[in-house]
């Protein structure tokens, strides 16, 4: 049995070369396959998400060190070391003796070589990093850097490819339909409010398990309350949420209702569904139903001009959540963005027909990508003369220090 965490890192990394299966996925997998403790989890998690987080840079330096084709499990074990060795700063003797040690006999000779003389030439390598192109810096893809230039210019560009590079931080916030929660969940060592952001909390590691089976906390970020109080949902109304799994945002519809009225709560994968009642039920929320509904079809009769309000939180490209889903800008094109838009162009324009006349609908992703977002929704609105832009917004990483997202609230005038 495996119980080298490097080893088991650098082989997660080398799957997950492959494409086909999340970072964290892996993590996960080779947690429960191997029974390792919660100290080594967390080690295998930080060696892992870190060095696909840092690929780019890590490369630049491996080819520093060795000019030509390197083979790819050695490039992997390459990456764990090197993260060890210039981005954690763990101790030279465990980083260089487990790494070389996590290798197959054949190729251990090269790794130790390569990892010492890093550790030789490391204060020349770590003073090289201000000079590299951000995109190197900060590892990201050329075209992505490119394109938020382009569209938030380079201060921001900049300050959202720092931020993407930071550990994402464990957010909650206080359910409201349980009003003890406030005198329950306190600030610890561990857990803070979150300034700015009223009933949010941070917490160094999972927040305690009662809160959450208990329903009075909700793992979420500040960033998701922003299509909710656009969309300004109201007691005694119908109400649909579209895109409704794994259910935070139906949570926070359901407070602002009162608990009163009715909300609708579809999901395309009828595998999600189970989760959200359970999110749903956790949280005392009755006035939910769910069903499955995939809304690149058209809607049903039944529902048309069926509700007064629409929360439509589509399928998109993720670049507002970039620092918590690591895979995502590797795997990203920008025709992959021009696809993705497509989608979400035909679910909204179905969803439209669902509205009551004078009924509002808001549109909301987490991307901050302009060709998902208001480029997307200028072309809606001027397709469709019976909807009206009244007001959108975008969350800017850089500029609110929360997740990226953007949300449009439209109005059906006809």
């Amino acid at each position: 049995m495996i119980t080298n965490i490097r080893r088991m890192a650098a082989e997660a990394i080398e799957e997950w070369e492959s494409g086909h299966i999340y970072a964290e996925t892996l993590v996960d997998n080779s947690a429960r396959a191997y029974g390792i403790s919660r100290e080594d989890r967390n080690l295998l998690n930080a060696l892992t998400i870190g060095v696909v987080r840092n690929r780019r840079l890590l490369d630049h330096w491996i080819y520093h060190l060795r000019d030509g084709e390197i083979d790819l499990q050695v490039r992997c074990h390459l990456r764990v070391g090197l993260f060890q060795l210039l981005i954690m700063g763990l101790p030279d003797h465990a980083a260089v003796n487990e790494t070389v040690n996590s290798a197959r006999k054949g190729i251990r000779g090269l790794i130790n070589a390569l990892l010492r003389r890093t550790i030789r030439e490391r204060e020349e390598m770590l003073a090289s990093v201000d000079s590299l192109a951000p995109a190197i810096r900060y590892s990201h893809p050329d075209w992505l850097v490119d394109r938020w230039t382009t569209q938030y210019g380079e201060d921001n560009t900049i300050k959202l490819l720092q931020w993407n590079q930071e550990p994402s931080l464990t957010t909650f916030r206080l359910n409201p339909l349980k009003p003890e929660s406030a005198d329950i969940v306190t600030p610890t060592t561990r857990i803070k409010e979150l300034e700015g952001h009223d009933g949010f909390f941070v917490s160094s590691g999972l927040p305690p398990k009662d809160w959450i089976d208990d329903g009075l906390i909700y793992i979420q970020d500040p960033a998701t309350t922003h299509s909710v109080t656009l969309l300004d949902p109201k007691s005694d109304e119908i109400v649909l949420d579209a895109c409704a799994a794994p259910g935070g945002k139906a949570t926070q519809i359901a407070a602002l209702m009162g608990n009163r009225g009715s909300l609708l709560c579809t999901d395309s994968n009828e595998k999600r569904l189970p989760r959200l009642l359970r999110n749903l039920t956790r949280l005392g929320i009755d006035i939910a139903e769910t069903e499955e509904f995939d809304w690149t079809k058209p809607a049903p009769a039944k529902w048309i001009n069926h509700f007064d309000a629409i929360l439509l939180d589509v399928p998109c490209s993720n670049t507002g959540v970039l620092r918590k889903r690591v895979d995502a800008r590797w795997r990203m094109t920008p025709e992959s963005i021009t696809d993705v838009c497509g989608l979400q162009r035909l679910i909204l324009s179905n969803a439209i027909a669902c509205l009551k006349p004078g009924g509002r609908l808001v549109y909301s992703t987490c991307s901050i990508d302009k060709e998902e977002n208001s480029e997307l929704i200028a072309t809606l609105v001027a397709e469709h003369p019976e909807i009206k832009l009244e007001k959108d917004e975008v969350i800017h990483p850089a500029i609110h220090k929360t997740d990226g997202a953007y949300a449009a609230r439209l109005v059906k005038t006809l």
